[in-house]
């Protein structure tokens, strides 16, 4: 048996060999509160969308802003994020704006690459999947995680380059990683190590402390 705690999400999972008593299994559980607790207070910070809140954005940070006399859709002046109306709603209008403003971003990236390979893609769309940055399907539609617009700009782009490649290898054999290097300009190990070691904090950035 075996517990895990999901560094994404906060879960935690109990895994069964097979034949395994889930009623053995579930009092074992019981017993290791204690190192649940542990496990979760070593969870990133809860980070909502809220008034004075600093999101990061590529290789920036944005700040949240609620002034009086502003309209209600969000819009950016500088590294000021400007969203009036009514307080309750506040952070659905300012996620929509982020997600909104991921996918044009992403969009744009997917085409730059897309061109330099010579492929063609379907289309380009978000989602917020817990265990996957990106997608790309034989028919060549891409599916992104619209929080890799929180992401550092290089990781962004490593991970864009690595999906369109997926236009021309369906595979992650020698030429793949070769193409992907290409596509990008540098080495990519970087950026997945970057994911590696970061990419749990991002799962954060927006939950309410009621969601924690």
């Amino acid at each position: 048996m075996r517990l895990s705690v999901d560094p994404r999400s906060g879960r935690v999972r109990l895994t069964l060999p097979p034949r395994a008593s889930l009623r053995h299994a579930l009092a074992w559980a019981e017993e290791q509160r204690e190192w649940v607790a542990r496990q979760r207070s070593k969870l990133p910070e809860v980070r909502p969308f809220v008034p004075g809140a600093r999101v990061p954005w590529g290789d920036g940070e944005i700040e949240i802003v609620w002034p009086a006399g502003v309209a209600r859709t969000p819009r950016l002046e500088g590294e000021r994020l400007l969203c009036g109306g009514p307080r309750e709603g506040l952070e659905r209008r300012v996620e929509r704006w982020l997600k909104r403003e991921a996918l044009a971003l992403l969009s744009r990236e997917t085409a730059e690459y897309a061109a330099r390979a010579g492929v063609k893609v379907a289309s380009v769309t978000i989602g917020d999947p817990r265990a996957r940055w990106g997608s790309c399907a034989s028919s060549g539609a891409i599916r992104y995680s619209w929080r890799l617009a929180l992401a550092p700009a290089f990781v962004r782009r490593a991970t864009v380059a690595h999906e369109v490649a997926h236009r021309v290898h369906m595979n992650h054999g020698p030429a793949f990683h070769a193409l992907v290097a290409q596509l990008f300009g540098a080495d990519p190990t970087p950026a997945r190590e970057w994911l590696r070691r970061h990419g749990a904090q991002l799962h954060w950035i927006g939950r309410g402390a009621a969601e924690a």
